[in-house]
């Protein structure tokens, strides 16, 4: 077993709260994602699982025992930096092995290891170099190996591939998920990408100024976002959020006459992804296009509807001037309707019927 639960977690520097009364549990063997910006104490959070911070409140539990006042080295469990930390005067071999070391492991046990662990990780033809004669992927794959050889059954990593350019990043994500699937690792993973938490993840938290927005599967945040922070911040591009107002017809968004549905629309905000929305032939919402982007398998159309802008995903190249008048449309049921004060979900979102953008 190797479960973390955190428990009314709070971290305070002086009199900045840095986390704020967090709760939530890492089961066995699960790939667990804390995402936020920055600043937003994903980091701190990791830090006090590992013991390099003091609880100021709560408590952190691992495997049912409490270790809120244990040291790090007692926790056993292993960490991947941000910076690979690794020593520039040891050969990779060095590097990977010196925890063992420390601990004095004997020698044959080491090299047991450090002969699995290179081949997991594609290092078992550079153990004889330095730091500074590898790539930056084959520098993670060593700070990889360096938190595995351990055998300690849970990994912290805190932004391990924020160095490593996109083409790297996707290769290493690849790695880094079937090693801990491999292994059978609980690894508790920092990361302000959610390309990597909704790639990756078991489960993510989604952490706001040291405290938790949303928890839930990767398909959770992106199907039922709990607020519009959660919706911003999960999706390639962002959803669209616009304001709505009334009109005699029902609600609009503002500034525009297309109704979308009966009854009130002031005082509530509606998403809706890029994705989802399309570009109809009649019906739907009347918009103008005011640029558009070719990226090969899309292209991304920015609108304006009324007083608002929104952005469409649509598949293939598309030739659309600025100034162009188009008509959008989108199903009922990809909308997202929040309260437009609080930036909380609605609860059932007030679908009264089909979205008249839905007709086309």
């Amino acid at each position: 077993m190797s479960e973390i639960v955190l428990d009314k977690v709070t971290k305070r520097f002086g009199k900045v709260t840095a986390v704020d009364s967090v709760s939530f549990r890492a089961q066995a063997g699960k790939f667990v994602v804390l995402l936020g910006p920055s600043g937003c104490g994903k980091s701190t959070l990791l830090r006090l699982i590992a013991g390099l911070e003091d609880v100021s409140d709560g408590r952190i539990l691992i495997d049912g025992a409490d270790v809120s006042r244990l040291s790090p080295e007692k926790r056993r469990v292993s960490m991947v930096f941000q910076s690979y930390a690794l020593f520039p005067h040891l050969t990779t071999e060095e590097n990977i092995v010196f925890g063992l070391k420390v601990r004095r492991v004997p020698e044959e046990e080491r090299r047991r290891r450090l002969a699995h662990v290179a081949a997991q990780v594609g290092l078992a033809e550079l153990l004889d170099r330095k730091p500074q004669q590898l790539s930056g992927g084959q520098r993670q794959r060593v700070a990889l190996a360096r938190a595995i050889i351990a055998e300690n059954r849970i990994c912290l990593m805190d932004e391990p591939l924020s160095n490593l350019d996109a083409q790297l990043r996707h290769g290493m994500r690849v790695e880094i998920r079937g090693l801990q699937q491999r292994l059978g690792m609980t690894v508790v993973y920092v990361t302000h990408d959610q390309v990597e938490a909704m790639s990756m993840a078991d489960r993510v938290v989604l952490i706001r100024d040291g405290r938790i927005e949303q928890e839930g599967s990767p398909e959770e945040l992106y199907a039922r976002p709990a607020t519009t922070f959660a919706a911003r911040f999960i999706g390639t591009p962002a959803m669209n959020l616009v304001a709505l107002s009334d009109s005699p017809s029902g609600a609009v968004v503002r500034g525009s006459a297309d109704a979308l549905f009966e009854g009130r629309g002031e005082g509530f905000v509606l998403g809706v992804r890029p994705e989802h929305v399309r570009l109809a032939d009649s019906g739907g919402v009347a918009a103008t296009v005011t640029s558009s982007e070719y990226h090969g398998a899309d292209t991304i159309v920015t609108v304006k509807v009324g007083d608002e802008t929104l952005l469409v995903r649509a598949p293939g190249q598309l030739s659309l001037a600025a100034g162009e008048p188009v008509r959008l449309a989108w199903d009922a049921a990809s909308q997202h309707l929040f309260d437009a004060a609080t930036g909380v979900r609605v609860a059932g979102d007030r679908q009264p019927g089909r979205l008249a953008a839905a007709a086309d």
